[in-house]
């Protein structure tokens, strides 16, 4: 079980996730065109991606859907509610449709997914949590959560991830810089902060200062923005954590070049 963020930020959202027994793309927020050039970049294709699970509707995370629509062989997993949404903008393509119920986990292949709701301003917005092994001695069973695009951390999202291997979690903005932004109007900026926005610097840090004895052994801030955020000041603002000695490594995932290197969820101590 390999995962790699091709890229995060306010502008897009991708990450591919590799299995024994499939390939798939967690978000899809960049034209098609670039995410086959991202993909070549770390040696894939697109001819090996089986299937895309999405999130929710917004543009960040479902660029790439128009032209993936043209590779029959790709699956693109959805609720209905995104799904619709998605299909009324590029009623020209139609992908090939496989719809899930928010709260009901499922299999495809040997991925086992758990789709669970988020406070977002988003028809039916979704984190995930993907696992992956039989917890046998050549395949101990291994976790992610991506978990992004929400206002705030409710009870329901901060157990679904707790037990993960590997989280990545929104840290979109510090509220310094978004509340000193001049290109965003008073009205956006209340979205961003609202309680169906997205996660700030400091909601981020709270999830993982406060969680007692969580799973975690890496967390990748995701999503930032690249206005109203910094690498510099994500990382002084967790850099307690590191001080504390916490159990998990971070990194932060640059919103100007995101592609990340790979993580062997299996190698993870």
């Amino acid at each position: 079980m390999r995962f790699q963020i091709l890229g995060s930020s306010s502008s897009g959202n991708c990450a591919l996730l590799t299995t024994a027994g499939c390939k798939v793309l967690i978000d899809a927020g960049f034209s098609a065109r670039k995410i086959k050039l991202m993909l070549e970049s770390v040696g894939e294709s697109l001819d090996s991606i089986d299937a895309v699970f999405l999130t929710h509707e917004h543009g960040d995370h479902t660029a790439g859907i128009r032209g993936l629509a043209r590779r029959a062989h790709i699956t693109v997993f959805a609720n209905r509610d995104t799904a619709f949404a998605v299909q009324q903008r590029f009623k020209e393509s139609k992908p090939q449709w496989k719809l899930f119920e928010t709260g009901s986990a499922f299999t495809y292949r040997d991925l086992q997914i758990t789709p669970f709701s988020v406070p977002h301003d988003a028809h039916d917005p979704v984190g995930f949590v993907f696992e992956s092994g039989d917890d046998s001695l050549f395949s101990p069973r291994r976790s992610l959560a991506w978990l992004t695009d929400l206002g705030h951390l409710p009870k329901l999202a901060r157990e679904k991830v707790r037990n993960v291997d590997l989280l990545v979690l929104e840290a979109n903005y510090d509220s310094e810089l978004l509340e000193n932004d001049e290109k965003r109007p008073w009205s956006v900026k209340q979205r961003i902060r609202g309680r169906h926005g997205h996660l700030s610097n400091s909601a981020a840090l709270e999830l993982l200062s406060e969680e007692e004895s969580p799973r975690w052994r890496q967390v990748f801030l995701a999503h930032l923005s690249k206005d109203c955020n910094s690498l510099d000041i994500v990382r002084q603002t967790f850099e307690p954590l590191r001080q504390r000695g916490k159990k998990f490594n971070i990194d932060v995932v640059d919103p100007h070049n995101g592609t990340c290197p790979a993580v062997d969820l299996f190698a993870l101590a």
